[in-house]
């Protein structure tokens, strides 16, 4: 991948990462995480303990999506870093930069992601 195509998807994905930082604040509100946060807001002693487990368990799930891509954004400026941005982890060739704009933390080609998920399907059938 040519530099300057590099520079623009990292670009995009240093935007992506300021924005979900800037999106986790502001939810959280400070420093003190969603879960904390959910169960400042909600009196418990109401005795309303099944809305404060589904109010920390919602925080809880959104706060490990937001990990994971954050996770996978850094992994992609890593691979920027590298040269290997933009290569299918799979078969290493070029993904189309079309994919890249629209998922930019993407690891593999269509087709490669397409195997992948439905391997993911067979195996999750199989439990």
């Amino acid at each position: 991948m040519s530099a300057p195509t590099s520079d623009t998807f990292a670009q995009q994905l240093q935007q992506l990462r300021s924005d979900l930082i800037e999106q986790i604040r502001q939810q959280r509100g400070g420093q003190i995480g969603r879960a904390e946060a959910a169960g400042d807001r909600h009196d418990v002693q109401s005795g309303d303990w099944a809305q404060f487990d589904g109010e920390r368990d919602l925080a809880m799930a959104l706060d490990q999506r937001e990990t994971e891509e954050l996770s996978a954004i850094d992994a992609a400026l890593k691979r920027i870093a590298n040269g290997s941005y933009g290569y299918c982890s799979d078969c290493e060739i070029e993904i189309p930069a079309a994919r890249l704009h629209a998922s930019p933390t993407t690891l593999r080609c269509l087709a490669c992601q397409e195997r992948a998920e439905r391997a993911s399907g067979e195996s999750h059938a199989t439990l």
